[in-house]
């Protein structure tokens, strides 16, 4: 089941939120930085030992002092114009996180909207390729959140879903 929500991803009460890292997993502010400052210490310090994400990866940890029993962080492209393949990377970013979600025998999961903040990918666009890949999985999950940070973001990926649903 996919369900798109208006709300704040660190108080999700699923097995699994994703964390839209930076390839250092050396933390930052927006999605990322609200997930490390809820989650406590011991998430940073399992970031330290991986050491990286190359973007359009995936790793997991422990989800510290969250809901969750675990984290995956994904490092999203940033914009460029869609010049540099941005769309096949963020795409990359939403399956293998569903990849590696299956592997740990995951099944409920929760997505912010990757890329959208600071590194600029237009939402609308991000939105179409998180619920289309969200879609080829739906099967695999017994619950698929898109929790929107903002009412415009919320209502664009309605929108776009409705058009996915109905195709």
């Amino acid at each position: 089941m996919i369900i798109i929500k208006l709300g704040d991803i660190t108080q999700e009460d699923v097995e699994v939120i994703v964390n839209a890292a930076n390839t250092g997993l050396r933390g930052g502010g927006g999605v990322d930085g609200a997930i490390h400052r809820a989650a406590g210490p011991t998430v940073m310090e399992e970031c330290r030992k991986i050491g990286g994400c190359p973007t359009g990866e995936a790793v997991i940890t422990n989800a510290g002092n969250l809901k969750a029993k675990k984290i995956i962080h994904t490092a999203g492209p940033v914009w460029h114009g869609g010049r540099e393949n941005e769309a096949g990377l963020l795409r990359n970013c939403y399956r293998n996180c569903f990849l590696l979600a299956k592997k740990n025998l995951l099944e409920t999961i929760a997505f912010p909207a990757i890329s959208t903040g600071v590194y600029g990918y237009p939402i609308e666009g991000a939105a179409r390729i998180a619920l289309s890949v969200g879609r080829e999985f739906e099967r695999d999950f017994g619950e698929i959140r898109y929790v929107c940070f903002s009412q415009r973001d919320y209502d664009i990926y309605q929108r776009i879903w409705r058009e996915i649903a109905h195709a």
